[in-house]
């Protein structure tokens, strides 16, 4: 690694940055298994627009791909369809 000072920058900035990224995936990730975990629809229909909002965070900045985002929430989809 080169030992400059916009090199050094870099590597803080890298960290920051993947500790940032890690907490909102994280959060978003148990947000997903808290929903999934849910048997009540009613209970179901009313938290999935917030994980789809989260979700649709990530990918707008760039933690998840579009496509990922796009087959989460249609999974989640399907599941709360499930549900009776």
């Amino acid at each position: 690694m080169a030992n400059n000072p916009s090199a050094l920058k870099r590597v803080r900035q890298n960290e920051r940055r993947r500790l940032h990224n890690k907490y909102y995936a994280k959060t978003t990730r148990n947000a997903i298994r808290a929903l999934r975990n849910t048997t009540d629809k009613a209970a179901a229909l009313e938290s999935a627009p917030k994980v789809y909002a989260m979700i649709d965070k990530l990918a707008k900045i760039g933690v998840i791909h579009a496509n990922k985002a796009a087959n989460l929430k249609s999974g989640l989809a399907v599941y709360i369809n499930k549900l009776a």
